[in-house]
């Protein structure tokens, strides 16, 4: 077991053991990209290889390319081209639910920085989202999904004046504001009601559905949360392309960054 896992593993007994909850005046997020990550990552969406990759990604309209289409190659690649995708808006840190969080870690943030997206459109109005991802000190891009949730809800926040975060074992997308966690999709209202819930209140909520699921627990040793990794969805190595994914949720079962 790694010294990570370890330590996740003790947050989670001493929290159980004491009841400790997380302060409401804890923060979003412990990490936040600088200008300069971000322009990187918006580089690395913006590679003309990226795009033509999305290109096929809207051609295919999602279907993923291990999948057969009603059209031939040609076909394909005349619908990528006139698909002319191109990127638009900001690109914006993604943030998910904290492991430390859910263990009762004192101090720990209620989500941190995952990856980054980028909104891309197409000609006929389809979107999807660039992931990137930091890998070997370099931005890359990881993954890329239907719709555009990660900068949608992250500029609704925004515009309210907080931070948005997913608890991707949901599919829900939340607002962090004064101490208060707030539902911004139908999924998070089902999670914590259309008022939402005290930051205490949800680490206490998130606490029951998966503390017995962290790393380290005898769920994830017996395989059935399918590893805890520290890059977005099994991203590709340096010369892998892009996973192609549908709209999810993504990480149907509970997954958290490691160290």
């Amino acid at each position: 077991m790694s010294s990570h896992r370890v330590r996740l593993a003790a947050a989670l007994a001493a929290a159980t053991a004491l009841g400790l909850a997380v302060a409401p005046s804890a923060q979003a997020t412990d990490l936040q990209p600088g200008a300069g990550d971000l322009a990187a990552a918006r580089a690395a969406a913006q590679n003309p290889s990226v795009l033509d990759q999305l290109g096929h990604f809207f051609a295919r309209k999602g279907v993923p390319p291990t999948q057969p289409l009603a059209i031939d190659p040609s076909q394909e690649a005349k619908a990528a081209a006139d698909a002319a995708p191109r990127l638009t808006g900001d690109t914006v840190p993604v943030r998910t639910l904290d492991a430390g969080f859910v263990a009762g870690r004192p101090g720990a943030p209620v989500a941190t920085v995952e990856f980054t997206a980028t909104k891309a459109v197409a000609a006929d109005g389809q979107t999807a989202s660039v992931w990137t991802a930091r890998q070997n000190g370099s931005w890359r891009v990881v993954n890329i999904a239907s719709g555009s949730d990660e900068s949608d809800y992250a500029a609704r926040a925004a515009a309210d004046g907080g931070t948005a975060f997913r608890e991707p074992q949901l599919g829900a997308w939340y607002e962090l504001k004064d101490g208060r966690v707030l539902p911004l999709d139908d999924t998070a209202r089902r999670s914590v009601g259309a008022h939402g819930t005290t930051v205490a209140a949800y680490q206490q909520l998130v606490h029951q559905r998966y503390g017995d699921k962290l790393p380290g627990s005898a769920y994830d040793t017996a395989g059935r949360a399918g590893g805890f990794r520290a890059d977005p969805e099994a991203a590709p190595g340096p010369t892998a392309p892009a996973r192609c994914s549908p709209r999810a949720p993504h990480w149907a079962r509970p997954r958290w960054p490691g160290p």
